[in-house]
């Protein structure tokens, strides 16, 4: 909101401006309809943040992987919301609420291996397409969680709570963080290892949010 508070104060627009706005993670980068809700010009908003307007009007902003996984492992705050509750089984990936729990006690899991090996996490600046799609939906965490404020109901930051996971068990299956047999351990491991530990702080902070205590073992 930064952005439009800065454009009402130079004259460029004259709109009441809101609290918040809705941001999307759209294809690596994150997008808003901001400008449509409050009828301005978008260009006036992308100019402001450094961004780009799309076909439909939306202001897009490109941020580096790098920084988006950075930024998600700084938290996502802890002031507490109204809470959720998925059903405890049966313990299968078809139940959500499993996804989750196993998806934060898998991340935690790479953390301890990876430091038995030797693998501290590190930046993690390029990735495959799975990497990339799990460093998307992290990214929409945090709008999800000023969202479930706003409204107060935890069902925005939940069900993206569930499509991290889902995209974090693809990430472990396919993209391992931990070098296999005689592999030496290289900044790719480095990297993967740091963004486990992103979705580690992300998923455990997003259970606490909802009411739940993560579980390193399920």
């Amino acid at each position: 909101m930064a952005a439009v508070r800065d454009a009402v104060a130079r004259g460029e627009v004259d709109v009441v401006v809101p609290e918040s706005a809705v941001v999307l993670c759209v294809d690596g980068g994150f997008e808003s309809p901001v400008a449509l809700r409050l009828r301005v010009d978008p260009g006036v908003i992308a100019r402001r943040v450094g961004g780009s307007v799309t076909g439909r009007g939306f202001v897009r902003v490109e941020v580096p992987v790098r920084d988006v996984v950075e930024g998600v492992a700084r938290g996502l705050g802890s002031a507490a919301l109204p809470p959720y509750r998925w059903d405890e089984w049966p313990r299968t990936f078809d139940n959500p609420g499993f996804s989750v729990r196993y998806a934060y006690a898998r991340a935690s899991w790479v953390g301890r291996w990876a430091r038995d090996l030797g693998v501290e996490p590190g930046a993690f600046v390029n990735g495959e397409p799975l990497e990339l799609a799990l460093v998307g939906a992290l990214g929409d965490l945090p709008g999800r969680v000023v969202q479930a404020r706003r409204e107060r109901d935890a069902r925005p930051l939940a069900f993206c709570l569930e499509r991290v996971a889902s995209a974090y068990h693809d990430v472990h299956e396919r993209c391992p963080a931990l070098p296999k047999g005689d592999e030496r351990p290289g900044a790719v491991h480095a990297g993967r290892a740091g963004l486990a530990e992103a979705v580690r702080i992300a998923i455990g902070d997003g259970l606490k949010l909802i009411g739940e205590t993560p579980r390193e073992r399920i």
